[in-house]
Order: structure tokens, then sequence, then C-alpha cells
């Protein structure tokens, strides 16, 4: 049986980083005593992987990781085992059962995430909304992008899906997985150089909302959460 652990990382575990994270939740599963299951051969490590890791810096109300289950649990039961054992800063949020299919993991699912980014400068931008519709009008959004193989001028408007002002904060939705990834702080530097202003990321909060899978077929994009897709 797998399983999708939906999760929440915020205050000081912000600044954990992700194969911490990894660490972190192996002890989890061994303290809450959750049946995981183990790889074979000569140095057996827990089935589990992650859905499009979290920068480190950037909180989240969404992050997602799937296990491989030797046995079958009560998914409300090891919610509370799981939260019993967790420290502050990081809280499960549920757990659905998944299909065993390699191709539906959350590794391999994962399209787009939204975030809302919060500026921390002393003298925020005023008209914010106008600001940012005339952002997004531009017939190209050209960013200078580093990737692990190359670093290259990227037109990243296609992979911005929406953007808008909410609550005084920037909103975005934006491409994210193995295909297209974007990261908010990549857009809001953009965003900056547009307003001729530095947005450094210490200027910028970000946090993330939620992380999609694309259902949709023809070209028509239907974004869903990830604890949306459970058996």
């Amino acid at each position: 049986m797998k399983a999708r652990i939906k999760f929440r990382k915020y205050g000081v575990m912000k600044f954990i980083g992700h194969l911490d994270i990894m660490r972190y939740f192996q002890k989890a599963m061994r303290r809450a005593e959750i049946p995981i299951a183990f790889t074979g051969g000569y140095s057996p490590h827990m089935v589990m992987s992650f859905a499009n890791p979290l920068g480190v810096g950037l909180t989240s109300d969404g992050e997602y990781f799937d296990i491989e289950l030797s046995e079958s649990v009560d998914f409300a039961q090891a919610v509370r085992r799981l939260n019993e054992v967790m420290v502050e800063g990081m809280e499960i949020v549920n757990m659905i059962e998944i299909s065993d299919d390699k191709k539906k993991t959350g590794m391999a699912i994962v399209a787009a995430a939204d975030y809302l980014s919060e500026f921390v400068m002393e003298h925020p931008v005023e008209n914010l909304a106008d600001k940012i519709d005339a952002f997004r009008s531009q017939p190209e959004i050209i960013v200078w992008k580093k990737t692990k193989k190359s670093e290259k001028d990227v037109n990243i408007k296609p992979m911005i899906y929406d953007m808008r002002e909410q609550d005084g904060k920037v909103y975005m939705l934006v491409a994210t997985g193995s295909v297209e990834n974007l990261k908010p702080e990549l857009v809001m530097q953009a965003f900056g150089k547009f307003l001729g202003i530095d947005l450094e990321e210490t200027a910028m909060r970000h946090h993330r909302l939620e992380v999609y899978a694309d259902v949709g077929s023809e070209g028509q994009r239907h974004l869903v959460p990830l604890d949306q897709l459970g058996i």
C-alpha cells in the first residue's frame, strides 16, 4: 500500500533544508511506529519520496511526500501519532491512500504551485494591483535563469499562470515540477526590475499555499491539489 502525507512547514523550520527534512521524517516514522516499507539490498532505506521540495526560507501549508507501507494502517490514527512526535513548525495535515502506479507519484505529477509573497521592505509598493497587471501585460518577461546544467535567458511569462494583488500581498500561480519549474523569488526579482527597485530575497517573504497536479486534457489545464488524488 502507498500513502501520501500532506504537511505544513512554518516558523523556524523554514530554515531547515530538504535533506534534513528527509532525515527528520525518517526519525518521525520510527517514533510514531508507522509501518513504512524499506528497500532491499545491503543498505535498506525507507521508501519515501517528496513532491517538489520547498526551498530554504519559505513556509508552506501544502507540502507532500509519498511512502510505501508494509501493512495497512488507520490513517486518522497515523496522523495523530505523527503529530504527537512533531516539533514546533511541522504539522501533519492528512494522509491518503494512493495508486501503486509509479507514474502517479507526487514527484511525477506535480505541475503547479501557488504562493503568497509579502513585502517586508519599509515602503511597500503603491498601486500594487495596477503594477502587477502592467507587469503581466508585457509581451515577454525575460530573466536570467540558472539550472543545474546551464545559465540562459528565459521567457517566464508562459510559466506564470496567475498573478494578482491579494490583501497587499502578491498571489501567484506558477509552473512547478520536473518539466517546468519557476520559483517565486525569480518572479519577484523580475517584478522588482520592472518597477525599478531591487527586490532582494530579504525584501520578500514567500509562503507556499498548495501544490497541484494537472488532470486536464487536450491542452486544457485543470489543476487539482495532490491530496485530492487518492484512491
